[in-house]
């Protein structure tokens, strides 16, 4: 890491962002910052190599300032917030991997592979990631949301839940929507996927067909949910989720159906 390259800098997660230049992100020599310790190659932005550390204070730096993850989305757009998030999810990994979960002996980088490699009894520990399914279910023009008691005031998404082991993202999807709201769902299309670094989740998301049931929420999972017509839609998601981009593609996707 001797060449120029382009540093996502972390200390208590928050990033150290810099105004005024070709990127949000600070760019020079490992030297230039200190030599972060155990810092890694996260990939590569406006054509150079970019690296991650944790430090325990930023350095000086003319117009840094400390940054939440969440607002590199509308400082940088979706490209270079991907990308932070990518390098918070394997600081996060190389932090929470320090030791073997196996035999306790101290662990290390291994060369060549995104692996925690446990020297004493040879275990590798990968970068987790937790995948979560999100369906918008639709009866007509109506569209399912719900909100979680830990959204802000007033905010509606569709629903989502983590896949359980030795399910698949078909099967989630249906348990999901009935745990949490008590109907049935048929149909299912995939949408997109996102990964989701809070922190350390990949989103698929999905359409479905309402197949039967009553509206019923789950107190523990759900505050309130309903049907919602497209003129008469509650606070929606940021832009930044895929909450929000799968809802706008149900909007867009009626405006296309012909008058009948």
């Amino acid at each position: 890491m001797n060449q120029p390259a382009y540093w996502i800098l972390r200390c208590e997660h928050r990033l150290l962002t810099i105004s005024g230049a070709g990127s949000v992100f600070p760019a020079g020599l490992a030297a230039d910052f200190g030599h972060p310790e155990n810092a890694l190659h996260v990939g590569d932005l406006n054509g150079q190599p970019c690296h991650a550390a944790d430090v325990a204070q930023f350095p000086e730096i003319p117009g840094g300032e400390a940054t939440p993850l969440r607002a590199i989305f509308q400082l940088a757009g979706p490209d270079t917030f991907a990308l932070a998030g990518r390098a918070t999810q394997l600081l996060d990994w190389q932090a929470n991997h320090r030791f073997c979960g196996k035999c306790g002996a101290p662990t290390a980088l291994k060369a060549g592979e995104l692996a925690m490699h446990c020297p004493a009894c040879g275990l590798l520990a990968y970068p987790r990631i937790s995948p979560a399914v999100m369906v918008l279910v639709r009866d007509g023009d109506k569209l399912l949301l719900g909100r979680s008691p830990h959204f802000k005031p007033g905010v509606f998404s569709a629903l989502a839940g983590f896949v359980e082991p030795g399910e698949t993202l078909e099967e989630c999807a249906a348990r999901e929507v009935r745990e949490e709201v008590g109907i049935e769902i048929a149909n299912l299309r995939y949408f997109h996927s996102q990964p989701w670094p809070f922190p350390n989740s990949l989103m698929v998301a999905f359409f479905a067909d309402y197949a039967g049931g009553t509206i019923t929420p789950d107190p523990n999972e759900i505050e309130e949910a309903g049907w919602f017509s497209p003129d008469a839609l509650p606070i929606l998601p940021e832009p930044i989720s895929i909450s929000r981009r799968l809802i706008d593609a149900a909007m867009a996707d009626r405006q296309k159906q012909p008058d009948i």
